[in-house]
């Protein structure tokens, strides 16, 4: 089976990832149903692809790495003096690099965010497969989980779950 590119992240109803300031408060207060599905995803990918904004809050945010149990990369635009033991850094195109994944053996890759990450894909057509989560709030402002540089994508809808308030809408590309 074909490894796949696959965006999991929750949005606010008006499409929101994070407040301005990049916080996220609102998914705390957020009650779902259980860990609202992440577990089972979780178990579908060996490997998390981060921004580096979320890599930094994911550091100030969590005293363990959370995703030691995976192979873990941070695109950023910028050389590190710095080296992680958790996280190796790439500076290339997301199509170039993803396409080399998913020609390794391995579960599914997850597009873990931020926006910045998300519109760069979405720029290079590297998403397989979208796993939205709405939240059931209405930030009125934020960082919007697709900016209006995206190119169009045409999507097919694969399923639907709900999570207490929430819903969870999976997409494959039609």
């Amino acid at each position: 089976m074909e490894r796949k590119t696959v965006l999991y992240i929750a949005v606010s109803l008006d499409g929101m990832v994070a407040r301005e300031d990049g916080s996220i408060d609102w998914l705390d207060e957020f009650e779902g149903e259980g860990d609202n599905g992440y577990s089972d995803f979780y178990q579908t990918v060996d490997t998390v692809i981060l921004g580096r904004s979320t890599y930094e809050h994911i550091k100030v945010l969590t005293p363990v790495f959370p995703y030691q149990d995976k192979t873990c990369y941070v695109f950023t635009g910028s050389p590190d003096s710095y080296e992680d033991e958790h996280v190796t850094f790439i500076n290339e195109g997301a199509r170039v690099f993803t396409g080399r994944l998913k020609q390794e053996k391995g579960l599914n890759i997850w597009i873990a965010g931020g926006a910045e990450l998300v519109n760069a894909f979405m720029r290079d057509d590297a998403i397989d497969e979208f796993i939205i989560t709405i939240i059931p709030v209405v930030l009125g402002s934020g960082i919007p989980l697709f900016h209006e540089l995206t190119n169009e994508t045409k999507l097919r809808l694969k399923g639907t779950k709900q999570f207490g308030q929430a819903v969870q809408l999976h997409y494959v590309r039609a």
